[in-house]
């Protein structure tokens, strides 16, 4: 079996703790080759001492025999007060040396040295801690979403608050479990459904369905459907579990219709219309699969919002949600509009694609004006039947339109 390694390592923030004497700790979020995550808590000096340490064992990549050789990257050396300023400006060199370190060539990246120094202690899943009630301070660290670049942070930051609807229990060891009523500060929204919250002194993943905001915002926090649909692939299979869900098989090609923020999207298969997790989809544009989230670990889509057991909200206005009948409805009738399906099957109508023959064809364009002139003339000289009259309003919808598609044609 091939051992994992580490894949990647993002900084989140840095905690202040007071037992068993002030000291501030970093926390790393470290993906693994298995696709798991683990988040872990190291101090600045300990991760020094292990760069010191990889330098050793590697004098030709550290440069201790030519400095030109060197690849393994620098890092500052610990300050002798260990105060909130220098947790803070330390962030951004520690990111980026995490960044590059696992950017090294296998036989550094993969030693048992780096794996051994990330993988998860037991300290890490349960701190040190004079008693239960103590609450260590949190500073995330504020990223751009676009390149990935740490930004400067003067302070911490304000979180989101949202409050718990249902009773959650958790899964794994990466969720943490709520009660009803709990608060919890957003750390990331992920789009597929699971974020990354903190609940007192608890960290972990939690289903978005399960939390609403504790202020009711002034403007939805969904953004209205769009029926011309984004393309997107399924990455995976799967098995409609409720009514309004799509069943779908690897590498099919859907229309996403409007992103949900529980992770349930709404898909267009056809003319069929159904929710579909949207962990198990890609963009049709995207050639390489996506590189894993920060909850990749979660190979499970999360509960949808419909299946919580007695959800206690305490705004009189929930979310707007629409019916399936209704996207179902809205779809189509977008289809019909701009694609012409007029029949429920999404088939053109035969008639319009016959006239649509005629009137690109200037064959077809002159044969029209020459039926349509002379029933015109004749239709004169003859009685006004309410039939004649019925035929004379046709002919002059059809004159409408083959000089209309001349006008478009010059």
């Amino acid at each position: 079996m091939e051992q994992i390694y580490v894949r990647h390592v993002e900084l989140l923030g840095y905690e202040k703790r007071l037992f068993p004497s002030q000291h501030f700790v970093y926390m790393l979020m470290v993906k693994w080759s298995d696709l798991s995550e683990k988040l872990i808590y190291r101090r600045y000096p300990e991760v020094h001492t292990f760069h010191k340490t990889l330098k050793e064992m590697f004098p030709i990549e550290s440069g201790a025999i030519e400095k030109k050789d060197r690849t393994i990257p620098t890092l500052p050396a610990p300050s002798w007060l260990d105060s909130q300023k220098a947790a803070e400006t330390r962030q951004s060199p520690l990111a980026e040396y995490c960044r590059s370190l696992i950017s090294q060539p296998p036989h550094i990246s993969r030693c048992r040295l780096v794996c051994s120094f990330f993988a998860v202690r037991p300290e890490d899943e349960n701190p040190l801690s004079p008693n239960g009630t103590s609450k260590n301070e949190t500073n995330y660290v504020s990223k751009d979403q676009f390149n990935g670049t740490i930004t400067e942070i003067t302070g911490p930051i304000v979180l989101d608050t949202y409050r718990v609807i249902g009773d959650f229990e958790k899964t794994s060891k990466h969720e943490i479990t709520l009660q009803t009523g709990d608060l919890v500060e957003i750390v990331e929204k992920s789009t597929n459904g699971w974020w990354f919250c903190q609940c007192d002194t608890s960290l972990g993943w939690v289903p978005a369905s399960y939390l609403e905001p504790l202020d009711a915002p002034e403007e939805p926090e969904e953004a209205e459907p769009n029926y011309a649909g984004e393309l997107y692939v399924t990455t995976m299979a799967y098995k409609a579990e409720l009514e309004d869900e799509l069943s779908l098989e690897v590498d099919e090609e859907v229309e996403v219709i409007h992103k949900l923020l529980d992770g349930w999207w709404e898909v267009r298969k056809g003319d069929e219309t159904g929710h579909f997790p949207s962990m198990f989809l890609k963009s049709a544009g995207r050639k390489e699969p996506a590189e894993p989230q920060n909850n990749s670990f979660q190979r499970r889509p999360p509960p949808r919002r419909s299946t919580i057991r007695n959800p206690k909200s305490i705004h009189t206005r929930g979310r707007r949600s629409l019916s399936q009948d209704a996207y179902r409805r809205n779809s189509r009738r977008f289809l019909q509009t701009t694609r012409g399906d007029l029949t429920q099957g999404g088939r053109k109508s035969p008639l319009r694609e016959r006239i649509n023959q005629g009137l690109n064809t200037r064959s077809g364009q002159a044969l029209l004006t020459q039926i349509i002139i002379p029933l015109e003339v004749s239709g004169i000289a003859l009685s006004h039947s309410k039939t004649l009259f019925i035929l004379l309003f046709f002919v002059a919808t059809i004159r409408k339109v083959v000089m209309a598609s001349l006008s478009l044609d010059q």
